[in-house]
């Protein structure tokens, strides 16, 4: 198994950051891992990385986990077009690592979580001095995606030095640019060159096992209507007021459901038009976000697409224009697992962006309510749990054959 078109970086420094003081425990019920955790979540929130700038934290986890024992790789992506506003920054990089001092050619499970952020940046905070299962850590990225990331860090270490599964069965993954537009993963699935048993994706889930998640797209629909002095509103057609009537006739509308995922769901995220209060608007847009829930065989995103544009037809025929991304469908994960909670999740993940026939399994600490707001925050206890959480699954994942007894889950 080998990259193919990406090119790699090998990281071969130790870590500092292991030799750190042990942090002042409140309980000695406190798991051994506990200021591992902690040191590590807290590196990696006080590093800025909102999407498209994730270098600096990417080249800290490869540090880190060389440090670790991890061989470790850096997964560059291609330069975008200087012409696109959302441009990849130069040298942006996935980070890949495989325990131990060699890249194993064949994991059977993938353990990975994203490591960009949504703006702005939040620098870390906790809400005591001394630590216990109570303590609030705070900051940008608190939740999403780092409180996955450092508990399946910890959760593969622990695994390995237990001697509990063999490190050339797994392989992890951090990937750049999930908040935005998928591109890290999606340049990982097109270039490695191989298979996986299972992949387990780390976002915010409540400490619960998604069984999948809404799909998504998103357009922008422009509006066309004829200028005129806003004297004589009858001499011209005010795009504006189309687009107003427009959308709000598809935020009332019914674009299909489903018993597992609920409600189909429009947020009109931005909207813009006209030129001056006394101009009637000759053009008007906006842009909006459609979180599918109308499951694939009754013809999922595709059959909500068209029933917008119908929507809006049926408002004026001739003066709306609708450019779509493709999205995607909704996402089912595996959620059949001893000892877990079920949900199902509202947003979007990288999960449908890993090309393959694995088993998928969505899970993580923390909540989605908090995630991209300014008081994101993680109890500490929550982050430890899902450590534990972490190595159930990966013992799930490469024993579900039913060959070996892993014990109970």
């Amino acid at each position: 198994m080998k990259l193919a078109g990406a090119t790699l970086l090998l990281a071969g420094t130790s870590l500092a950051a292991q030799k750190q003081t042990p942090l002042n425990a409140a309980t000695s019920s406190a798991p051994p891992y506990r200021d591992q955790l902690v040191l590590l979540h807290k590196a990696l929130v006080e590093i800025p990385s909102i999407s498209f700038t994730e270098q600096q934290v990417g080249r800290f986890l490869l540090e880190y986990l060389e440090g670790l024992d991890f061989t470790t790789a850096a997964q560059f992506l291609p330069l975008g077009n200087a012409s696109n506003p959302e441009a990849h920054d130069p040298g942006r990089f996935n980070v890949l690592a495989w325990p131990g001092r060699t890249q194993h050619t064949a994991p059977q499970v993938l353990v990975t979580s994203h490591i960009d952020t949504v703006p702005p940046f939040i620098p870390y905070s906790r809400s005591t001095d001394e630590i216990s299962g109570d303590t609030l850590l705070a900051g940008r990225g608190s939740v999403d995606d780092v409180a996955s990331l450092a508990a399946q860090v910890i959760a593969v270490t622990e695994l390995i030095v237990s001697g509990e599964i063999d490190p050339s069965a797994v392989m992890l993954l951090f990937v750049v640019g999930e908040e935005r537009s998928g591109d890290g993963m999606r340049w990982f699935s097109d270039n490695f060159n191989g298979t996986f048993k299972a992949a387990i994706f780390g976002e915010p889930t409540e400490g619960k096992l998604a069984c999948g998640h809404k799909g998504i797209f998103g357009c922008e629909i422009t509006a066309h209507g004829v200028a005129g002095h806003s004297g004589y509103p009858w001499l011209g057609k005010s795009a504006t007021e189309v687009l107003m009537r427009g959308l709000t006739k598809v935020l009332d509308a019914d674009l299909g459901s489903s018993e597992l995922f609920g409600n189909t769901t429009v947020n009109v995220g931005t909207i813009e038009g006209g030129v001056a209060p006394n101009v009637i608007a000759e053009e008007a847009k906006a842009a909006i976000a459609v979180r599918v829930a109308l499951e694939k065989e009754h013809g999922g995103a595709k059959t909500v697409m068209a029933r917008i544009k119908a929507i809006l037809e049926s408002v004026d025929k001739d003066a709306f224009e609708m450019d779509c991304n493709e999205g995607y469908d909704i996402v089912k994960a595996d959620c059949d697992v001893p000892g877990f909670e079920k949900d199902t999740m509202n947003y979007g993940t990288d999960v449908p962006n890993l090309k393959g026939n694995h088993t998928r399994y969505l899970y993580g600490p923390g909540t989605i309510l908090v995630a991209h707001g300014p008081n994101e925050a993680i109890k500490l206890a929550d982050m430890e749990s899902s450590v534990e959480d972490y190595k159930k699954l990966i013992l799930y994942a490469l024993n579900k054959d039913g060959k070996e007894d892993v014990g109970e889950l």
